[in-house]
This record gives C-alpha cells, structure tokens and sequence, in this order.
C-alpha cells in the first residue's frame, strides 16, 4: 500500500473532508493548503499527483492522535518521523482510536482476517524483539476494510 492509499482511505473511513483533513495535519504544527492536499488524494495515474512521504503521513496521523486523544499534559507536539513501516502507521492508529488488543481483532476477524492475540501482539513489539513480526500490506490493508465497515457500514 501507498502512503496516498492509506490517506485515501482513513479520509473515506472517517468522513472528513478538505477542511477537516487540513485541521488535521495543523494539530501536529504542518500547514497544508486544499491545493497540496487534493494533490495527494489524486491517484497515481491523475495529472497532479503528488507522493505522500513517510513524514507527510505521520504528520497526518499525529495530528488524528492529537484530535482523538488530545495532547498529554506538558507535552509538546511530536516531531515527525522520517521514515514510516506498516507496523508504526498500525500502532499510531491503534493509539489515536485508543483501541485494545480485542477491539482490533475484532475489526480484522469483521473482514473474514483470523489472528491470534500473540501474533497481533508481535506486530506491536520492538523491531529489536526476538517475537516483532513485519506487518504486511495485507494485515494493514484488511484493518483499514475493518474499520470502514465498522465506521461507514457496508
């Protein structure tokens, strides 16, 4: 999946429009204008269509964390990563919809997706971990359907 796909396909999931997806990326202190925005939700093959980095994701999903959760008290807005995988863009979805072990196997087993805990568990693991499992596209891509059906219905 690409960084635009997974931007496509929480604004579906969520609803949000132009404005809404801006105020997004402004809650983690990045100014987006509607022109660089429609340029990202264009598909590869539309004239105008921008690549969404690693760090223009992040920037979005921390601010979703933000408007979801708020900031801890005393803390700052964080700064963005520079380099995003399955298992980070997981693990801040989890965090901003404050989702637990048995909500999100919930979400993947509504898409027909079995996982056991401890294999949904080793996703979430350091990299570093003897148990960290690399979350494929298809994991993500399933846990995206699940939340569409559970946000938006069939």
């Amino acid at each position: 999946m690409t960084n635009n796909d997974i931007l496509r396909r929480l604004r579906f999931v969520f609803d949000f429009n132009n404005a809404k997806m801006i105020r997004m990326f402004a809650k983690a202190r990045h100014e987006m204008s509607q022109e660089q925005l429609l340029d990202l939700m264009k598909k590869e093959d539309e004239a105008g269509f921008v690549p969404c980095d690693d760090t223009t994701l992040c920037l979005f999903l921390d601010g979703l964390i933000i408007a979801k959760r708020g900031l801890k008290p005393g803390a700052e807005v964080p700064e963005p990563l520079k380099r995003m995988n399955n298992n980070m863009i997981f693990k801040k979805l989890r965090v901003a919809l404050e989702l637990k072990e048995e909500d999100i196997l919930s979400i993947l087993s509504s898409v027909d997706m079995a996982m056991s805990k401890s294999e949904l568990g080793a996703l979430f693991r350091n990299p570093q971990h003897k148990n960290f499992k690399v979350c494929g596209d298809q994991v993500l891509r399933n846990f995206l359907n699940g939340l569409q059906l559970k946000h938006r219905g069939k």
